[in-house]
């Protein structure tokens, strides 16, 4: 495990990954607190993610997520989660060298299935099937160039993913 100063873990993965529910579980198994970029820039700005992007647009929403990404890794030591396209800002990308990161890897049945057709999203609006697609096709490489664990969630439980991460953590990778 790092011994940088900061979370214990922080998760990363596109949409349907199951970033939030992974967290909570895992946070719940470690003692620590949880925390979810997403919800920071909620509370601060009393607004939600998709009314940000409607009012605001992705690239003020961005801009709100960079610094929530880095504010969370300087001040919070408990599981971190952050918004499915926070590493697309190499600042962001950057901050995380030091610290531990999980990828939560799903392939696009999966992540479809999770967010609905429905699904209130702000980057999935219109054809959620094929935004999907463009999302994992365009920010694997991004999420695996941050990640020092890689776990698949594809029709695998939250428990079950989070005893890999326990695993992975304590190093027997069983």
């Amino acid at each position: 495990m790092s011994s940088v100063a900061g979370p214990t873990l922080v998760i990363v993965g596109p949409p349907g990954a199951g970033k939030t529910t992974v967290a909570t579980l895992l946070a719940e198994r470690l003692g620590v607190d949880v925390r979810d970029t997403d919800a920071d820039i909620e509370a601060a700005t009393g607004m939600t993610v998709p009314d940000i992007f409607v009012e605001k647009g992705e690239s003020t929403f961005r801009e709100l997520e960079e610094e929530a990404v880095a504010k969370a890794l300087v001040d919070h030591d408990g599981v971190l989660a952050l918004g499915g396209g926070a590493v697309l800002s190499e600042r962001t990308r950057e901050a995380l060298r030091p610290h531990r990161v999980l990828y939560l890897e799903v392939g696009l049945t999966s992540a479809v299935r999770r967010v609905g057709l429905g699904a209130a999203r702000p980057l999935l609006l219109g054809n959620v099937r094929s935004t999907l697609k463009r999302l994992l096709d365009e920010r694997a490489p991004l999420y695996q160039d941050v990640a020092d664990i890689t776990i698949n969630t594809d029709d695998v439980d939250a428990v079950a993913v989070v005893d890999r991460v326990i695993d992975e953590l304590r190093g027997t990778n069983a």
